[in-house]
């Protein structure tokens, strides 16, 4: 059997190699339009900012590589141009030479992948954008006597290149349209962000769009000029269905090519991988754009089992991913709260603010976690996680946990790993299941940061030195430890109780309810609170 591979990088390798595995007997083609194969594009951005010097270690195999251990013909430079399903054949120009040619096949697998998204605008071809290899050594050239740029996008890929600009000792603005840069962030975490990226100088311009690429400079939509001498685009990808929508494939409802559960498309000869293809949602079910790397390798993994005869299943995704901005590690799994309030789900959050191992031991970096279950039966519906140290851990735990179908409350039960240097003896996943918990069982009560109505009664349980460093507006003040002999003092009203990060206040709030008051915590406590409200996007109660 002889099967076409279109594409050379992540799924569509994974296919290629995993098929000779399986058969040593299969013709195995693969055709790439670009000069590179099986290449790192998960580095790039490091590769321009000098973090990975050499630009061979971005390339993990050859033609010549792939053709001594796999016995796979990888043609480069190669671009498919048709597919004509009734003949199984396709049509292919070979950009070095110029002349075009057809090549047969039994099973065709696509992985084009996804190309940046470029909008028309004035002067637009001065931007450049960051995909390939190639990309990449256009803005190192770009780059050599530049010393301001412009970064238009504030996703993964965005932030990641202002990182590496600015670590080239350049002066970067990053141009996000959204009040907030990374949109998989709900406001109280991507404030740390903001922070960060302010720190070590990248300046930020939230809610503006680009309107013009001038030859210096480029224009915001409310007419302001930033000086600049490279302009980079990071506004987000596409799948690259061309090739798909005219073999009269089906495309599916976010954009990308349609694919069953065993990745084959509405032509029972073809398959389809990566970034161009939809995925099933884990969370609704429902076809969703995920371009990930570890997506795409497992889908070329499995359709390759699909050719050789295996019965396969992809399951629904959750979008696991992870960025570092400087000193500052961002994860996210699954829904994030803004899209749970767009689907009108029910949902219950729990944030909190540990340390990344036991705080007596030297070292512990400081995180800030938010969980997102369903109240009804605890099902965990997504996480996001943002600090130094330990971040990714976490995230991956949370991560599996999903996976693996556990509720939040049994998050409690995980024996993970414990020594002073590594976590605590209450991990900070395991701290997430205590409070899902209590909160499904009805032992504590919480309040948002966002649902603090005016007019409330605050209590303030923190010591005097945390509460004149900044307390909320109109608090009462009275010290956990001192609560007790000191209930007089408080009004016979409904009370919100919080602290720093909401563990006294938990304390307090029980005390109350247990002497007949009626109390319930500040989730999170003042830290994410004044991380809410600095963020200044508005909100609604839940």
């Amino acid at each position: 059997m002889k099967t076409i591979v279109v594409g050379g990088v992540a799924g569509g390798m994974s296919t290629a190699t995993r098929l000779r595995r399986l058969s040593t007997q299969a013709i195995i083609v693969v055709f790439e339009r670009g000069e590179h194969v099986s290449y790192a594009n998960c580095g790039l951005p490091y590769h321009v900012g000098g973090v990975i010097a050499e630009r061979q270690a971005l390339l993990l195999q050859t033609p010549e590589s792939l053709q001594a251990r796999f016995d796979l013909d990888v043609r480069v430079q190669s671009e498919v141009l048709a597919i004509d399903r009734d003949r199984r054949t396709v049509r292919v120009r070979d950009l070095t030479l110029g002349r075009e040619y057809e090549e047969t096949y039994d099973r065709l697998v696509l992985s084009p992948g996804a190309v940046p998204i470029v909008p028309e605008l004035p002067g637009i071809k001065r931007a450049l954008t960051l995909r390939t290899v190639a990309d990449a050594d256009q803005i190192r050239a770009a780059l050599t006597d530049a010393r301001t740029a412009v970064v238009v996008g504030g996703g993964f890929i965005g932030l990641e290149t202002a990182e590496n600009l600015a670590h080239r000792g350049m002066a970067v603005t990053v141009v996000e349209r959204d009040a907030q840069v990374l949109g998989m962030l709900d406001p109280e975490l991507a404030d740390a962000v903001h922070a960060e990226l302010s720190r070590h100088g990248v300046t930020l311009r939230l809610g503006a769009n680009l309107a013009k690429v001038l030859p210096d400079a480029v224009e915001l939509d409310d007419g302001e000029l930033i000086d600049t001498d490279v302009v980079l685009l990071a506004i987000g990808v596409r799948p690259e269905v061309d090739l798909a929508r005219d073999a009269g494939l089906a495309i599916g409802p976010r954009g990308g090519i349609a694919v069953d559960e065993g990745m084959r498309t509405s032509d029972p000869c073809i398959y389809a991988v990566g970034d161009a293809v939809e995925k099933i949602d884990a969370t609704d079910s429902r076809p969703q754009l995920i371009p990930l790397a570890n997506t795409a390798n497992r889908q070329g993994r499995l359709v390759a089992d699909a050719i050789a005869g295996h019965s396969v299943h992809l399951g629904g995704r959750i979008g696991t991913a992870i960025v570092q901005v400087f000193d500052l590690t961002i994860a996210v799994t699954g829904w994030n709260e803004k899209r749970l309030r767009a689907a009108a789900r029910p949902y219950q959050m729990i944030h909190t603010h540990p340390a990344s191992h036991a705080g007596y031991f030297p070292g512990a970096d400081p995180m800030s976690l938010k969980l997102i279950f369903d109240p009804r039966d605890g099902a965990i519906l997504g996480a996001q996680a943002v600090g130094g140290k330990g971040v990714d851990k976490r995230i991956d735990i949370l991560a599996t946990a999903m996976r693996a179908g556990l509720t939040a409350p049994d998050l409690a039960d995980l024996e993970l790993a414990y020594a002073p240097a590594f976590g605590s003896a209450k991990d900070p996943v395991n701290m997430l299941g205590y409070i899902a918990d209590n909160l499904m069982s009805g032992t504590e009560r919480t309040v948002q940061w966002h649902e603090i109505a005016a007019g409330a009664t605050l209590l303030d349980v923190r010591t005097d030195d945390e509460y004149e460093a900044g307390h909320i507006p109109g608090s009462i003040h009275i010290p956990v430890d001192e609560l007790r002999t000191r209930l007089g003092e408080l009004p016979a009203v409904d009370l919100i109780v919080y602290c720093q990060v909401g563990v006294r206040g938990h304390t307090a709030a029980a005390l109350l309810n247990g002497l007949g008051r009626n109390a319930v915590n500040l989730d999170g406590g003042y830290r994410t609170w004044i991380a809410g409200t600095h963020s200044g996007l508005e909100r609604e109660p839940c």
